[in-house]
């Protein structure tokens, strides 16, 4: 397991950290995690979920699960206190599950157990195995025990690959599967480059279609472009497809996937180093012109690829101290961590708060803050250009040449944007206090 990098550098005096010294933080730190698991499951075609829950989870999980994930209707039982004592769960789940069979285009059924099924005893092994030819799938995430709703992303999809990945078909040669909720454009740019080695990107996970997921089963390899999609790597490494971690990211990131990935797809040595020697050279083209020289940002949030972030701003000129990350440490971020080490990198914060990030922010002096809209708010208060990781910038293209120069010329704007920050503060200089003298 990676290392967990303490906030404050060996030697430094400690930052003042708000509740910090017990377990207990008097700010929610994210979402219900399940509403990853939603947003996996709701948009593949023909999934029509079945969730078991409480009524007050079932309602924030609907609103959320309509306005970010897919316009589909989620079946449960009405939980409430007195159905709940009642000892009747496994009979209300079971009753959801056939209902959800009845749906017009229902071709599985993901059941979705929160905190109140399974502390109540939702019993795997009383739920039935499919309804009318139609496969049900149990997806436990329970906030108490997934940290985060990027690995609850992982737990749905890793729970549905395993129902659906064909065990007996081959491997196609040179056939790349990619996992990671990522920008649109950058599966497609990632295609091109591979093939002109010789290989070809197949699919990228989470989906639309279960005809995706078989497919994954039948790659050669897969990237694991997110590097919280633990389970479902294990899945498929049990499958015998060859894992490449990490992601095509700036000039020396690039270079080093794309040879990775010729060597796990057995593609031609000469071709794969013509190929990535010219996707660095395009890149390194760009950062010859430091884009963002001088510059110290801080890079947190709550999607877990923010490292990939952090390591593409170090690239492009930027000091980036401080990194933090809901998801947890493992054998995935492990190479990124270490790069950022390397590379001047102080603090990496793994299942962070919003209280790391303040203290952060007394820490260390930030030409830009890129975080969650709460801390993206605290820093606005204090005169600091700031943006919403998740809506603004990881929303955009990433990966490659490509993605670096969209990602590196964004955030150049954004540095460029202080003078405004500048005239706010000083336009609303001294309101509190007239406000408090009228």
């Amino acid at each position: 397991m990676a290392e967990i990098i303490p906030l404050t550098p060996a030697g430094a005096e400690a930052p003042a950290e708000p509740f910090r010294g017990g377990a207990c933080k008097l700010h929610p730190q994210t979402m219900c995690p399940a509403f990853g698991a939603l947003r996996v499951l709701t948009r593949i075609e023909g999934a029509q979920p079945a969730m078991v829950t409480d009524t007050g989870c079932l309602y924030g999980l609907t609103f959320v699960t309509h306005f970010y994930a897919a316009r589909k209707s989620i079946v449960a039982p009405a939980l409430g206190t007195a159905e709940l004592s009642s000892g009747k769960v496994q009979e209300a789940a079971n009753a959801a599950i056939a209902e959800a069979a009845t749906a017009a285009n229902t071709s599985f059924i993901p059941v979705i157990s929160l905190c109140v099924a399974e502390t109540a005893g939702l019993a795997e092994e009383l739920l039935p195995k499919e309804v009318d030819g139609k496969p049900v799938i149990l997806v436990r995430v329970p906030a108490y025990a997934i940290h985060s709703h990027p690995e609850a992303k992982d737990v749905a999809l890793a729970a549905v690959m395993r129902r659906f990945v064909d065990t007996s078909s081959e491997h196609e040669p040179g056939t790349l599967a990619l996992i990671g909720e990522v920008f649109p454009a950058d599966p497609l740019l990632i295609d091109g480059v591979v093939r002109k080695m010789g290989g070809r990107v197949v699919t990228t996970l989470p989906g639309r279609h279960v005809d995706e997921i078989k497919q994954a089963g039948r790659a050669a390899a897969v990237a694991a472009l997110h590097p919280f999609y633990r389970e479902t790597i294990g899945v498929l490494r049990e499958r015998g497809v060859a894992v490449v971690s990490g992601a095509p990211i700036g000039a020396e990131g690039s270079a080093a996937w794309l040879r990775a990935i010729g060597a796990a797809l057995d593609l031609d040595e000469d071709v794969v180093e013509r190929v990535a020697a010219e996707e660095e050279a395009t890149a390194r083209g760009f950062l010859a012109s430091k884009p963002l020289q001088g510059a110290t940002i801080l890079v947190s949030g709550y999607e877990g690829n923010e490292m990939l972030y952090a390591r593409l701003l170090i690239e492009g000129g930027a000091r980036v101290p401080y990194v933090s990350t809901s998801i947890g440490p493992g054998a995935l971020t492990a190479a990124d961590e270490a790069w950022l080490k390397a590379h001047g990198t102080e603090a990496v914060i793994y299942r962070k708060t919003l209280e790391d990030d303040k203290a952060a922010m007394d820490h260390w002096s930030f030409d830009l803050v890129i975080g969650t809209t709460t801390l993206a708010a605290y820093a606005k208060e204090k005169g600091i250009p700031s943006v919403y990781y998740t809506n603004i910038l990881s929303v955009r293209p990433l990966f490659l040449a490509g993605g670096m120069i969209a990602s590196l010329s964004f955030v150049r704007d954004l540095l460029n944007r202080k003078p405004i920050y500048d005239r706010m503060l000083a336009f609303f200089e001294g309101t509190e206090e007239r406000e408090a003298r009228a």
